[in-house]
């Protein structure tokens, strides 16, 4: 399988992470990224750079307010009196009659909805680059692969069409279904993080050419806590085009793969011509943040499985942080799926 990479990633290396109050290191650090590709090229896959595509596949998806302020966002914090060496906003809107900020102290507080993506100065070339390994990783499909792997560091999945959140700037795997529609009238999302993939169902929501569908942790005790729930199903024409599968905290292979089995059930029932697969593998057993319990053996039966729907397929890097394991697991992954 072609594994798209670019080492550009390395720019962004955030230091701040809010946990219960405490500031620590953030768990989405550059060695993610370079402990996936050296097991993707020890088991033998070809790895290519991505094309340069600028910020139209982003901009697709996100809006130009929320594109403008990532690109001048650490530039124009570094000029505040006092200013840390992160875009840390002190301040939520919670949006209802709200008007839109001057101050970029305010725009951050906008754009970035929690305390887990913060914004250094090589932020937005991380992120940019990251929605050109997707977007390459689609036009690979488009131009007759039958799959390919878009190693995205920072991730995406959480990052709605104008706020960043949960490590996520842009919307890699929304690019990449964005980027299918361009051939393909009906794309599905399979987001199987341990996260909801709540930007990514956002973007898409009330859209009915796009299905999303998510198995993760359960959000009434799980980050993102607010988005993910079964009720939600979508709006206006896109109601019953997003489907959520939320699972107990500690569900170990059996009850995700039998989740996975329902929400396979609903793409089959959808009909799409291409498939983007939100890659989760923090759903690991072994993962830090220890939301589910799943094997290397159930990434490989799951992959199977997404396997046999037999779609052109592009596979976005997602969740996943650092341990023994992250590495191969994506290995069973890839594997299963061939």
């Amino acid at each position: 399988m072609k594994i798209v990479y670019s080492d550009k990633h390395a720019s962004h290396d955030p230091q701040t992470f809010i946990v219960r109050g405490v500031k620590q290191r953030s768990a989405e650090q550059p060695k993610r990224a370079t402990q996936l590709l050296a097991a993707a090229r020890g088991a033998g896959h070809e790895i290519v750079s991505p094309k340069s595509f600028g910020v139209a596949p982003a901009a697709a998806v996100h809006t130009p307010e929320y594109i403008d302020f990532l690109q001048i966002a650490a530039r124009e914090w570094a000029k505040l009196p006092g200013a840390g060496p992160e875009v840390v906003p002190n301040v939520h809107p919670a949006r209802a009659h709200a008007s839109y900020p001057k101050a970029m102290a305010g725009r951050a507080g906008w754009h970035q909805v929690d305390m887990a993506c913060p914004i250094g100065p090589g932020t937005w070339d991380a992120a940019l680059a990251s929605s050109e390994v997707a977007a390459t990783a689609a036009d690979l499909v488009l131009a007759g692969e039958r799959q390919a792997y878009a190693l995205c560091r920072p991730p995406g999945h959480h990052a709605y069409a104008d706020m960043a959140g949960g490590f996520c700037f842009l919307n890699n795997t929304g690019i990449a279904a964005q980027h299918l529609r361009s051939k393909h009238a009906r794309v599905a999302v399979f987001d199987v993080d341990v996260h909801h993939g709540n930007g990514t169902q956002g973007i898409f929501y009330e859209r009915d050419d796009v299905l999303t569908v998510s198995i993760h942790a359960d959000p009434s005790v799980y980050y993102p806590y607010f988005w993910g729930h079964a009720h939600e199903r979508g709006a206006g024409p896109g109601e019953g085009f997003n489907f959520n599968l939320p699972l107990p905290l500690g569900s170990p292979d059996a009850p995700w793969l039998a989740a996975g089995d329902k929400a396979l059930a609903c793409i089959h029932e959808f009909a799409p011509t291409a498939l983007v697969v939100a890659l989760g593998l923090d759903a690991s057993e072994s993962d830090p943040l220890q939301g589910l319990k799943v094997t290397g053996a159930g990434f490989h039966a799951m992959a199977g499985k997404i396997a046999l729907l037999g779609l052109p397929t592009v596979l976005v890097q997602e969740g996943g942080y650092l341990s023994d394991d992250l590495g191969r697991n994506l290995v069973q992954f890839l594997a299963g799926f061939r």
